[in-house]
């Protein structure tokens, strides 16, 4: 079941908050020995196919999925087929699955909005989805997340941060956001992708110049005319790892914010919770706005339910992810591509 990011990851610490990092630091040692210890494994696969990863250094959000979008759009305009590999989470699926008609209770939220760019697959096995990508007409794989796993090689490692949260308070599993110690991400990562605003990622982006790494920055921005946001008072809700980030979103682009509602990452909505919601925007007179990923989730079945209800009457959000250096961006990926071929030939 998925879980809310705790907010001492990331925000002030006060009172008895400002003791879990220290109680919580035994077991963040034993989680970071053992993350490191697997990140040091060699790769068990490596794909025919060059493998551009979108990851991350800490656990929840920062813009994985629009980035694999985003990063897949640039593909295509350079003449390329990608297909996406993500691990399908929230899903129910067990197996290596291509996304072709399920809904988020089977392959998850995130496979849905990538399905809709580019040919899709799930797998917990990253190689044995690489394996089936490979047998489809796709020439590059684009992963969204896995970068901790050793399971297959990346040819490109793009590290996506959110400015405003950064790496929290720099800590590992679970005393903090990191998904293993910093020191045994940074030699695996290519480069690094700020995104949105705030100066929470600087010192990330020092780190990585100081390493002779790209350090580039982009910005969310609305894949619609926004202006539909300003009509109507607006009730936000959202089930992602920092629904902060989606409410800013919204109130940066026009809307009059009168309630949100955050909710843990992948939730799955109640009846009741859908009621509520319900309930607030016919007796305000608001709508209701989510994200795409929210959106997705809620049921498609043609009923009498709340949650039924509640996709009909509420509205996406879409964004999109704007580099603002994109040739550095086409660099990077050329360059991948231009190693991989080389490797393959020689």
């Amino acid at each position: 079941m998925p879980l809310e990011t705790p907010s001492w990851w990331y925000g002030k610490r006060a009172g008895a908050a400002k003791l879990m990092p220290p109680l919580l630091a035994p077991l963040a040692a034993l989680y970071g020995r053992a993350a490191a210890s697997r990140l040091a494994q060699s790769p068990t696969y490596r794909s025919r196919l060059p493998v551009i990863c979108i990851g991350n250094f800490t656990s929840g959000g920062g813009g994985k999925t629009p980035t694999a979008i985003a990063v897949a759009t640039l593909l295509k305009s350079m003449g390329k087929t990608p297909a996406f590999l993500t691990r399908g989470y929230g899903g129910s699926a067990k197996e290596t699955v291509r996304v072709a008609g399920q809904d988020a209770t089977e392959v998850g939220d995130e496979a849905l909005l990538l399905a809709e760019a580019a040919p899709t697959f799930i797998s917990a096995d990253r190689a044995a989805g690489a394996r089936a990508i490979e047998q489809t007409e796709a020439d590059v794989i684009v992963m969204d997340d896995g970068f901790q796993n050793p399971g297959l090689a990346k040819d490109l490692s793009l590290i996506v941060a959110d400015a405003a949260a950064g790496l929290g308070n720099g800590q590992v599993i679970p005393a903090g956001p990191l998904r293993a110690p910093l020191a045994s991400q940074m030699p695996l990562a290519n480069a690094l992708l700020v995104i949105g605003d705030g100066q929470k990622g600087d010192k990330l982006i020092e780190q990585f110049e100081a390493a002779g790494k790209p350090a580039l920055r982009a910005t969310i921005t609305p894949n619609c005319d926004a202006r539909w946001l300003s009509v109507l008072p607006t009730i936000g809700f959202a089930g992602i790892a920092r629904p902060s980030k989606f409410f800013y979103t919204l109130q940066s682009n026009g809307a009059r914010l009168i309630s949100s509602y955050g909710f843990g990452d992948h939730h799955r909505f109640t009846e009741k919770e859908a009621r509520r919601l319900l309930d607030e925007a016919e007796a305000k007179k608001a709508m209701l706005v989510t994200t795409e990923k929210d959106w997705a989730r809620l049921t498609n079945e043609e009923d009498e339910s709340a949650l039924a209800e509640l996709k009909k009457r509420s509205r996406p959000f879409p964004i999109v992810i704007a580099f603002d250096d994109e040739d550095a961006v086409n660099a990077l990926l050329r360059n991948a591509l231009g190693a991989k071929n080389t490797a393959a030939t020689s």
